[in-house]
């Protein structure tokens, strides 16, 4: 039932989330972040059980934060850190799977460039310009097919994001009312909009 989508544009990357948390017939919460800030320039959303979401973002963005701090503040490049994500979730096939689903977004200050990864719980990944996770792609994906187009500005990515919500809160058979919204580019993450308050619990 979680929602993730990811649209890349010119300066940067905009992920958003649906902010429930459910099970079988059962809403246990409507103001959870499933994006996480990895690094000051990427972002990671994901979707599966919520804790393996939990666990699994908090293993990768502490493993990137301890990399930084032994190497003297270098941090990974976006293409570097979905890499050690996918490598992550490969190792744990053979183990204990993680079911996450995830879009991973950066920005490269060097290369002044943004850039989006798809990867599913199977390890496979992609480095797409649009994404989307769950059942929502069912609906969405036509959308971005439609409008995405190269030189996306930031409002016009965030107009077609608007539209794949609009569309999920029409015809989607389960009710999704809160989203939240976040942007990473040259001057890092930001929290654009949110439904309910993520600290508000």
């Amino acid at each position: 039932m979680d929602t993730v989508f990811g649209v890349k544009y010119d300066g940067g990357v905009i992920i958003a989330a649906d902010q429930g948390n459910a099970r079988s017939i059962l809403v246990y919460q409507q103001n959870l972040d499933k994006i996480t800030k990895l690094t000051n320039h990427s972002l990671m959303g994901c979707s599966g059980p919520n804790a393996d979401v939990v666990n699994f973002t908090e293993y990768i963005s502490k493993n990137l934060a301890l990399y930084e701090l032994t190497n003297d503040g270098t941090q990974l490049s976006t293409k570097a850190q979905a890499n050690f994500a996918r490598g992550e979730l490969a190792r744990a096939l053979r183990k204990g799977p993680y079911q996450v689903n995830l879009l991973l977004g950066g920005y490269d200050v060097k290369k002044m460039s943004p850039s989006l990864y798809f990867m599913d719980y199977f390890a496979s990944m992609a480095e797409v310009n649009y994404g989307v996770q769950g059942y929502a792609a069912s609906f969405c994906l036509s959308i971005f097919d439609r409008e995405w187009k190269e030189g996306l500005n930031e409002a016009q990515a965030m107009e077609i994001l608007d539209h794949c919500i609009d569309e999920l809160k029409t015809r989607f058979l389960i009710s999704q009312n809160n989203f939240i919204t976040k942007v990473v580019d040259k001057d890092g993450t930001r929290v654009v909009k949110f439904g309910a308050d993520p600290d508000d619990n």
